[in-house]
């Protein structure tokens, strides 16, 4: 498996990789993982961690593209290819960029390819507003397409980008295996009384929680937009953000301060991946204002688990998992942000009935027992035995 990622870091596509990992290895299969020499080792049966040299003068990786990653993909490409030269693999699976590498390793051994499309390459250029250059655009999509026609099967996370492989390659198989189970555990009840306590927070406070990384596609200015116009109709809530890193974190104390609104946003830091149930438990109100992008946010399948009602803005990122039955759905702009959110702490048996709702979808469409299923489907693919059929997993 080749994952170029930090491994493991608590963000998204890392805690894709070790539930995948989990699921292989729970099947019967064995793992040797080729990754970068970032991140915090973890002990799976059945893996084996092989760390990429780290290129002089790195020290860490961000989230999405960048030119760093040149020189760290070349160290995991020689990495690869000295496992490759150790024999007995059955089959190469891959992750993001990393499926040019796969292709071409699974070709030189003779065995079959399996992609694990967390997001489309060229898109992801947009995404994170790393370049307008048509050329690395066009670079990136010729990229996208070999990798999906040379493999075997592909997984996908999303409807959206099981619509984008379809429309390279018809006759590939696709599984759909969305991230339900790496986004984390569900919230004891009554955990949340000391994170209230730890954020100065009485028990009638009312908590509007993002969690999350911090970047620009997530919508944060959006959300703190729709903060102002919360504040002004209801002063007692209370906006705390778990996520962030310590510089980004200081930008929006700033943005906060001009927006007027220090006094009712709270910064809680990035939080271990078992402190997230907690900080759940103790909100009465889950947001994600994603403003731009396609696939369906890791939070999401986790918000769903805790029962609390879910605003997040009407658009593809969420919608392909969320509906009016389930969430309070908004139109991507502050004013309608902030009517969800206002909507949720005025009317709370409403927003009980939501929440509700959506954990009982958590709970049976997105099981451990479920994922399990689709990971067997695609490993079935790979060894071109019968596949099992899956409502809404194969194409």
């Amino acid at each position: 498996m080749l994952a170029p990622e930090p491994f493991f870091e608590p963000r998204g596509t890392p805690f894709s990789e070790f539930h995948r990992i989990r699921a292989l290895a729970d099947l019967g299969h064995t793992v040797d993982l080729v990754t970068y020499p970032f991140g915090s080792d973890v002990s799976l049966p059945g893996l084996r961690i092989f760390r990429c040299l780290r290129p002089p003068f790195l020290h860490r990786i961000g989230i999405g593209p960048s030119f760093a990653k040149i020189p760290l993909d070349l160290a995991l490409t020689l990495t690869a290819i000295r496992r490759m030269l150790a024999g007995g693999y059955d089959a190469v699976h891959s992750h993001e960029e990393g499926g040019f590498i796969g292709v071409v390793l699974a070709w030189m051994m003779g065995v079959p390819h399996l992609y694990d499309m967390h997001s489309s390459l060229p898109q992801q250029l947009s995404n994170f507003a790393f370049s307008r250059s048509k050329l690395l655009e066009a670079a990136f999509a010729w990229m996208e397409r070999i990798v999906i026609r040379r493999s075997r099967v592909v997984i996908v996370i999303c409807p959206h980008l099981e619509e984008t492989v379809r429309s390279i390659d018809p006759v590939v198989p696709t599984v759909l295996i969305e991230n339900a189970p790496g986004s984390g555990d569900a919230p004891v009840e009554g955990s949340g009384r000391a994170v209230r306590a730890t954020l100065g927070l009485g028990e009638s406070t009312p908590v509007v929680l993002y969690t999350g990384t911090f970047e620009a596609y997530q919508g944060l200015d959006l959300l703190f937009a729709a903060a102002a116009e919360v504040k002004a109709r209801r002063p007692d809530v209370r906006f705390v953000l778990a996520g962030g890193r310590p510089d980004q974190i200081e930008a929006f104390r700033r943005d906060a301060a001009r927006a007027g609104i220090a006094d009712v946003v709270m910064f809680a830091g990035q939080r271990p991946a078992d402190e997230i149930p907690a900080y759940l438990d103790a909100a009465d109100v889950l947001v994600s204002p994603r403003s731009t992008g396609t696939n369906t946010p890791l939070k999401i399948y986790q918000y769903l688990r805790s029962g609390r009602p879910i605003v997040a803005t009407r658009l593809l990122t969420h919608t392909q998992v969320l509906d009016d039955g389930i969430a309070i759905l908004t139109t991507p702009d502050a004013a309608g942000v902030a009517a969800g959110i206002l909507s949720a702490i005025d009317a709370p048996e409403h927003a009980r009935a939501i929440g509700a709702s959506a954990r009982r979808l958590a709970e049976t469409k997105y099981s451990y027992e479920s994922y399990l299923a689709r990971t067997r489907q695609a490993c079935d693919h790979l060894t071109r035995e019968a596949a099992p059929q899956v409502a809404g997993g194969v194409a």
